[in-house]
């Protein structure tokens, strides 16, 4: 019992304070210390420690100290591009293993793009296009060595989602793929500049439990999409909320639905199925998922020619135009009414898939045990965008799917990314016109078994017996999603993220503490019940910092447990409190009118005749107590190092201690 009482939350150490001037002993034999005033602050040294911790946490200039200009220009390259780094000591055997992983991930890519493009409301060769230039890209300025860069489901959706909000890709095709451009463009610009100017901590404002929620919320939504695919509907709804898409499906099930296509889609997503459950289950058939995709389209594609499926109602792709990227610079919407319209867009789905890409990549390098700059990826995803906006390709981030596939399949470097698009490259050049009898129900089948895995039915229950509140965030987003739309969950799930942080801003914990038999360790009574009241004194723990959002919720707090305490006391017919201990190890900071609620709560302890005494304020504490001279009004004496120091104080000839 006692290594985990000390486990739980022990006292912050003397490092905490700024200073000891004094001791003296007790009756209890003890030496007792108290907080002295802290050395002399240096305002620009504390702007520009704040400043550092906040924009460069990881110290990336270090590697930079002490080293002559033309070290500092090399590494100022290999900064930029990692390439040049790892590729020093890149040999045959890393090849081998890229190699194999780039051709497993390029098979998985391919029919999966096609169908991506689709979802986001463009011709198929787009799809093809976003999986050759931005891998490229990534692989000479990315620090991931897993990442398998591309176009995924979700950020398809949503793309396509808020495009079609604008405009109609039937009616005006080349006004939408323009629009798609521009949105690309400013995605990356938006990626681009959060890394340049170190602003990454800024997605994780975005909890995990809002995206596990969203990506679930987006799963069943592509998922019920795909039913137009899978069930040869020709008259879908442009929605994408449940109910209106399931509206649309029972009301076209006497005339709409074609068999042939439900028996192509039905069969091959249940083979698809059974493809990624062995891989799952059997580590080493990680490529049974991974070439299901081709097989299905290859096969698929096959039957439907030989038959000639097409003319009994088999919807099929039919052309795909050949040749690699062409430029699209001048389709690029820099000025004009879809000028704000695509930097709208664009900073939504680039917020999207920055959040997903660095999520994966940080899962794969702490499976490895490397290190990746955030700030970094989040510049070679920025700079890939803006690039593959100029070449025709739509939004590119990294994939779970095909991530957990390259890394399966032995890939050691980002060499793989290049393998696979060069594979995509050739499929460009001379393999499409071959796409032409692929049916629509095998893309549909593909993408709805790509996006099983996005519903972590496993994370869900997790965050239930966590955190009820993550719980509520998650199925917020959620039903966000399936019941309004993508855009209207992200909006809920960012709400909801926010939410929670100024409730924990807002009303931080507080807890009474109470003494543990025959130590000097005092801990909260609730967690640990065998804690007794020292008589007459109340200890009182503030878990937060004290900032003008909570200063008065803390100072009220700490009276409701005074009130609450004297009337127990009362009806116990015991003495009054005399004292109110404030155990402020916790307390990080304090501001201005964190200041006042203490100066505040000193006259209204004073007016019942009730002294206030502080134990263990931090350095930045302390500080600012001595530069409001708000230790002067509270006592140089009444200020301890430690929760049992204060209490000898109240109780000098006792034998507490011994308890």
């Amino acid at each position: 019992m006692g290594r985990s009482v000390h486990s739980n939350d022990d006292e912050h150490e003397t490092k905490d304070i700024a200073s000891v001037t004094s001791s003296r002993r007790h009756g209890s034999g003890e030496t007792m210390h108290k907080v002295g005033p802290p050395s002399k602050n240096n305002l620009m040294k504390e702007f520009k420690t704040t400043m550092k911790e906040t924009f460069f946490s990881d110290d990336p200039l270090r590697p930079f100290k002490d080293q002559p200009r033309s070290r500092k220009f090399v590494l100022g390259l290999q900064a930029v591009f990692p390439i040049l780094d790892w590729g020093r000591s890149y040999n045959f055997a890393k090849f081998k293993g890229d190699l194999i992983a780039g051709l497993t991930i390029a098979s998985l890519c391919i029919p999966q793009d096609i169908g991506y493009a689709k979802l986001a409301g463009l011709l198929p060769q787009y799809g093809l296009y976003s999986s050759f230039v931005p891998p490229l890209i990534y692989a000479f300025m990315g620090s991931s060595r897993d990442i398998a860069i591309g176009p995924v489901a979700v950020v398809s959706l949503l793309l396509g989602t808020l495009l079609q909000a604008e405009l109609d890709p039937e009616l005006n095709p080349i006004e939408y793929r323009n629009l798609a451009f521009t949105a690309t463009f400013f995605a990356g610009v938006f990626q681009f500049t959060l890394g340049f100017l170190r602003l990454g901590f800024l997605i994780d404002f975005l909890s995990h439990a809002a995206i596990v929620g969203f990506m679930g919320g987006a799963a069943v939504t592509i998922a019920l999409q795909q039913l137009k695919g899978l069930l040869g509907i020709k008259n879908f709804t442009k929605n994408a909320d449940i109910i209106s898409v399931m509206k649309s499906v029972t009301s076209s099930a006497r005339h709409g639905w074609n068999w042939q296509t439900i028996l192509i889609g039905v069969s091959f997503l249940a083979f698809l199925l059974t493809a990624k459950y062995i891989g799952k289950k059997y580590k080493k058939l990680f490529w049974v998922p991974a070439i299901g995709p081709l097989i299905s389209v290859v096969v698929a594609t096959f039957f439907v020619y030989i038959t000639r499926a097409d003319k009994d109602g088999v919807q099929i792709v039919r052309h795909i135009d050949q040749g690699i990227n062409p430029s699209s610079v001048k389709s690029i919407y820099f000025t004009g009414k879809y000028l704000t319209v695509g930097i709208r867009i664009g900073a939504v789905a680039g917020m999207v898939a920055l959040t997903e890409a660095v999520a994966i990549a940080r899962t794969f390098a702490a499976m490895k045990d490397y290190q990746i700059d955030g700030n970094k990826e989040m510049v070679a995803l920025g700079t890939m965008n803006i690039v593959g906006s100029m070449t025709s390709c739509y939004v590119a981030t990294g994939s779970f799917s095909r991530s957990a596939v390259n890394y399966m399949a032995g890939c050691r470097t980002a060499v793989s990314n290049i393998v696979m698009a060069i594979v995509v490259m050739l499929t460009l050049l001379v393999i499409t016109p071959l796409f032409k009898y692929t049916p629509n129900a095998i893309l549909a089948s593909i993408i709805i078994s790509a996006v099983v895995g996005l519903m972590d039915y496993e994370a869900v229950i997790l965050i239930w017996k966590i955190d009820k509140f993550d719980f509520c965030a998650c199925m917020g987003a959620f039903f966000g999603v399936v019941f309004i739309g993508v855009e209207m969950g992200l909006l809920i799930a960012i709400a909801i993220s926010f939410a929670k942080i100024l409730l924990q801003v807002t009303r931080p914990r507080t807890a009474v503490l109470g003494k543990l038999p025959r130590t000097t360790v005092y801990r909260n009574i609730e967690q640990y019940p065998e804690a007794s009241r020292v008589p007459g004194v109340l200890i009182v723990r503030v878990d937060s910092a004290i900032y003008f959002s909570n200063s008065n919720y803390i100072k009220d707090r700490i009276l409701r447990w005074l009130t609450d305490e004297d009337e127990q006391l009362t009806a116990k017919g015991l003495p009054q409190i005399q004292h109110v201990i404030v155990e402020m190890s916790p307390v990080t900071d304090i501001d201005t009118s964190g200041i006042h609620a203490l100066e505040d709560l000193h006259k209204s302890l004073h007016k019942r005749d009730i002294q206030l005494i502080l134990a263990n304020p931090g350095t930045a504490v302390i500080d600012k107590l001595h530069t409001s001279k708000l230790d002067d009004v509270i006592g140089h004496d009444k200020i301890f190092l430690t929760v049992a120091d204060a209490v000898r104080s109240c109780h000098p000839k006792s034998t507490i201690d011994e308890v």
